[in-house]
């Protein structure tokens, strides 16, 4: 099966919080094993949190072992095979198709520049989990893409994440019991994978942390409920690769022809590609199903905390004022995102 991409990356050598579903996005295909931690405006040496994703030589990708991903059940559903691009359920809307990008330098480090996806940080999606998400594996709609669980950036986000598990009651986690009983009776909240990487444990199908349809305390991410009822965004409380899905970031070195170098820090739309070759298997995949694009207030404004933690703050308002441009400019927009609704 796919897995969860960890929230790493390694430099390309290459030329008031928001009530969501308590699913939230959640998981990605797993790549950039062993790649260091940086910074939130993915500077290389600073400290913060944040996705980082991408690996040498690479925009992302699968990565890791470059075994070839596999969902449980794949190919009984809509998505196909995986072989190639899929045409997915009836809502999606394919992966190749006309983008909007904008650069800029970062106003808070004049030694990297962002390059940002307005086609997809303008459209209208939402995280529809609980109300009419599909789920990425056939017959599991109520998971969402929970159903994988989830993989540590490094040993700070286990950490991070540890420290906010042991405020979970049973009250709020329907599988605390399970949880928090000793690894050697079957309990545990973390696992390794078979290539020795640790995650979140899995769980009856699923990750352990997720509450089941008809939990008397929320369905859902039990760590996203805790951040609600806390009065903290979700990001603080889960790990990593949870709370940046579906933004995608990357990092690719640029050789200019003054033989300066810059740090291209891309955020885009996080699609069936950025699983690697198991995206193409999964039963669907929200980012282009028009069932997931009818929300009122683009993604630049819905996810202004988390796209706050990837860019910096400076970097973030610089994108709200071209965003904003673009928003101003003449319908019909150029390059609009083909899940929205007319004229969104």
């Amino acid at each position: 099966m796919p897995k969860t991409k960890k929230a790493k990356r390694e430099e390309s050598t290459g030329s008031a919080p928001q009530d969501r579903a308590a699913g939230g996005a959640v998981t990605a295909g797993r790549a950039a094993a062993g790649a260091e931690r940086t910074g939130k405006s993915g500077k290389a040496g600073k400290t913060g949190r944040g996705a980082r994703d991408g690996k040498s030589g690479t925009n992302g990708g699968s990565g890791g072992s470059g075994k070839r991903t596999t969902l449980i059940g794949a190919g009984t559903g809509p998505a196909g095979s995986g072989a190639g691009p899929a045409a997915g359920p009836a809502d999606e809307k394919g992966l190749d198709f006309a983008r909007a990008w904008v650069e800029f330098p970062d106003p808070a480090d004049d030694e990297q520049l962002f390059r940002c996806d307005l086609t997809w940080l303008t459209s209208r999606w939402n995280c529809i989990f609980g109300s009419g998400c599909q789920g990425i594996q056939t017959g599991r709609a109520a998971d969402g893409c929970c159903t994988l669980g989830a993989h540590f950036s490094d040993e700070d986000d286990e950490a991070r994440v540890a420290g906010h598990v042991a405020r979970l009651t049973p009250d709020i986690w329907q599988h605390h019991d399970v949880g928090t009983r000793p690894v050697a009776k079957d309990g545990g909240w973390i696992q390794e994978d078979e290539d020795g990487d640790r995650q979140t444990r899995r769980w009856e199908g699923s990750c352990v942390f997720q509450n089941r349809t008809g939990f008397a305390g929320g369905a859902g991410c039990s760590l996203h409920i805790l951040a609600l009822k806390e009065g903290r965004e979700p990001l603080e409380t889960k790990p990593d690769v949870c709370w940046q899905l579906p933004v995608r970031r990357t990092y690719d070195w640029i050789d200019r022809p003054d033989d300066s170098r810059v740090l291209q820090v891309s955020i885009g739309e996080y699609d069936r590609r950025g699983w690697g070759p198991g995206g193409h298997d999964l039963h669907w995949w929200c980012t282009s199903a028009t069932s997931a694009h009818g929300a009122g207030d683009p993604v630049y404004v819905s996810y202004r905390a988390e796209l706050t933690e990837m860019m910096g703050k400076d970097g973030y308002d610089r994108l709200v004022e071209l965003c904003e441009r673009r928003l101003a400019s003449q319908l019909p927009l150029v390059a609009p995102h083909p899940a929205d609704p007319p004229h969104a």
